[in-house]
């Protein structure tokens, strides 16, 4: 649904207005996010801890992919170990003089989001989404955990909501019509983004180039955020 890609966009985004910005990414068995970065070097520790890994514009990473010795190597791991290694994420880095923490979450409500709800200090959650219905059912769920954990949704974004057409001019919702104010509206959810359906950001992040990426879909988003 392009949780990884909204985590490094919100990532970026603050970095570019001029906070210490860091990003724990928890999808351990999918960690995606050094790649969005162009991040191939792998994390130092020394008796202090672990020291995440900088991006060409400082944004503080730790993932799991920076500790393996191959990216392509599986996490083959029960829940508890899972849920271990995230709290060793928060515990065990050298985290230094953050100012806004994202952390990308696997999907679902299972042990790794539970774990980061009851285990670390967490100010709010942002929802992603993508246009189809069966999403918009998974996305209440994490809407519901959030309340249940009595941590506030402070957004929702709708990843792949629509298409502008350079040809026609015309924007196609090709997945379905948007639901995402509706399902803001019935949670009291307070901002909503959209992002489209866009070559240039695939691209960027498949070529590690996350970081120059021109667009500005979470403004309003940001601005949620910023007022914490």
């Amino acid at each position: 649904m392009g949780k990884s890609l909204v985590t490094s966009l919100l990532a970026v985004n603050m970095q570019r207005k001029g906070y210490q910005t860091a990003i724990l990414d928890a999808d351990l068995t999918g960690p995606s996010i050094p790649r969005a970065f162009g991040i191939t070097q792998k994390a130092d520790a020394s008796e202090l801890g672990i020291f995440p890994v900088k991006t060409k514009t400082g944004i503080q990473l730790m993932s799991i992919n920076l500790l393996l010795a191959k990216d392509s190597d599986p996490v083959v791991w029960r829940g508890p170990i899972l849920s271990s290694m995230v709290k060793q994420f928060w515990t065990d880095v050298y985290w230094h003089d953050v100012d806004y923490m994202f952390i990308d979450m696997p999907p679902g409500t299972g042990d790794v989001p539970l774990t980061v709800f009851q285990s670390l200090p967490i100010d709010g959650v942002i929802v992603v989404t993508s246009p189809q219905e069966l999403v918009s059912m998974i996305v209440k769920k994490a809407v519901r955990m959030a309340d249940m954990m009595k941590i506030p949704v402070l957004g929702i974004v709708e990843n792949m909501s629509y298409f502008d057409c350079d040809r026609c001019g015309k924007r196609h919702h090709i997945f379905g019509q948007s639901d995402i104010e509706k399902l803001a509206k019935e949670y009291n959810i307070p901002a909503t983004a959209q992002i489209p359906i866009n070559n240039k950001l695939a691209l960027a992040s498949d070529r590690g180039m996350i970081e120059l990426y021109d667009g500005d879909w979470l403004d309003k988003l940001i601005e949620r955020i910023e007022k914490l």
